[in-house]
């Protein structure tokens, strides 16, 4: 992890190792410039599928109780046809199209027109007008910070209606799951779409945007790095955190509500990933000014990747264990609960203090204690685009100096402590950590190979110090 040694230069932070300076590589930042036949085949797989497999799942919930094996079972046997599967899935209805209109609008209202006043009585929290991380080009961004706010004002609303205002159950959004993933497709593919037109004809920063002259990889991996409308409205950090993230924790409360509806309580099991997934999500609000620092701003593009994956993926696949747990009201034993919350609370810590302990050697140029002591580091240096050269520190203290992406460890241990809430009686809750452990192993190999090539030697150098990616004695 790098961390620039003149410290007025805004710093860049991804999720691990990172590049925080205000000249890059065109090589090294972001997407590619050039697709290969492999790249250009996991692209066209992931637009074909990746519809098909949150349907999937959201339909064998529904129809075959999160049976994952059972539409395939019933097709294989002649005991059921595509066409009869698709007529009981539910369509998208006036009702759902409302609701979601009025979501998307409701948000978009607090992202815009509401400044932050939580930094104004809140200690610590960071948050009104924030600068990013230099581009490619040189431009430095500013963003209202306002997702905490927006999260407490819709969660108020929320839980104010559920005790007293009465103006729809809270079970709507379970009771319209399904016409709500359509109209989050609409959405998804609607502002991809747009996106990339905008990258083409009036891009933002024009200098920032990448072509690759193959349409299928430009519409899913993004032309431009960071598309706006107006002064404040940016694309990435609007659809990043809302409105999938905001909904995160109000579809578990939804579910909740469903579960006591249908089985009279609510199982401490559905307590248990309502509770835990909520820290992760106040998390990130909370620290949403560091995470204009991470690889999601700093260096990926804005295409149907975070497009369609924000409204749709996010919120239909990492809420799995609380769909499972209506149809599955799970009970578990007292160990088995205090096992699965500690092993929650203690991934949380690992990825919290590893990511404080990378932000303030940042802020510090190194100038501060970790676990105690003067960090150890690494000294490099690499040369810019612009053939200037310049001189970075890796750090090797704390838990960077256990793996060289051991926060997302913590990452691993919270997502494992969510599928282990729903027991094991079905797959298809462990989706989750399979779908985690890919993610971020891909994206350990993918910073790697940037840094490596950055540094050189010098990466060398601190590889052999700290040998390990992400799991010590293992990879």
């Amino acid at each position: 992890m790098a961390a620039k040694s003149q410290p007025n230069v805004p710093k860049a932070k991804s999720g691990d190792s990172v590049t925080n300076d205000r000249t890059a590589s065109q090589g090294q930042w972001g997407r590619a410039w050039e697709v290969d036949w492999f790249s250009l085949g996991s692209i066209i797989f992931l637009l074909l599928c990746r519809t098909f497999i949150v349907y999937y799942f959201i339909m064998a919930c529904d129809q075959y109780s999160c049976a994952l094996t059972g539409p395939v079972v019933d097709i294989a046997t002649g005991r059921a046809r595509l066409s009869d599967i698709w007529a009981k899935t539910p369509p998208i209805t006036r009702k759902a199209a409302q609701l979601y209109t009025l979501w998307v609008t409701f948000q978009v209202l607090l992202y815009t027109s509401l400044p932050d006043f939580c930094h104004k009585f809140l200690p610590g929290y960071v948050g009104g007008i924030q600068e990013g991380a230099v581009t490619p080009a040189g431009v430095v961004n500013k963003y209202q910070i306002n997702g905490l706010q927006a999260w407490l004002l819709t969660h108020l609303l929320w839980f104010a209606n559920a005790h007293l205002l009465s103006w729809f159950s809270p079970t709507i959004i379970f009771d319209n799951w399904i016409p709500l993933l359509w109209c989050a497709n609409i959405l998804g593919y609607a502002v991809s779409t747009f996106a990339m037109v905008k990258g083409y004809f009036f891009p933002t920063s024009a200098r920032d945007c990448k072509f690759t002259g193959n349409f299928f990889y430009n519409y899913m991996m993004g032309v431009e790095f960071n598309p706006r409308i107006g002064k404040w409205f940016d694309f990435k950090l609007f659809f990043n955190g809302r409105p999938g993230i905001v909904a995160w924790t109000l579809i578990n409360l939804s579910f909740a509500a469903k579960q006591r509806e249908l089985h009279g309580h609510v199982t401490n099991a559905m307590v248990l990933v309502n509770v835990l997934q909520a820290i992760y999500v106040i998390d990130f609000f909370w620290n949403e000014t560091w995470y204009l620092k991470t690889i999601d701003i700093c260096h990926d593009h804005f295409g149907w990747y975070l497009g369609w994956g924000d409204c749709v993926w996010l919120p239909y696949l990492y809420t799995l264990q609380g769909l499972y747990l209506v149809y599955h009201p799970v009970q578990l034993s007292t160990p088995h609960a205090v096992g699965v919350l500690l092993l929650g609370l203690v991934g949380y810590y690992i990825f919290r203090v590893a990511n404080h302990q990378k932000d303030l050697f940042r802020r510090t140029d190194g100038r501060c204690l970790i676990w105690g002591k003067k960090p150890k580091v690494i000294e490099c240096s690499y040369t810019s685009a612009d053939g200037q050269r310049h001189h970075s520190k890796l750090l090797v203290s704390g838990f960077w100096g256990v793996a060289r992406h051991f926060n997302y460890v913590g990452d691993l241990m919270g997502s494992l402590a969510y599928c282990l809430a729903c027991g094991g009686g079905h797959l298809l809750p462990y989706f989750y950590i399979i779908y985690m452990a890919i993610l971020l192993t891909h994206r350990c190999l993918r910073d790697e190979h940037r840094c490596a090539s950055k540094y050189g030697r010098d990466w060398e150098r601190y590889t052999a110090a700290v040998p390990y990616r992400l799991l010590p004695g293992i990879f």
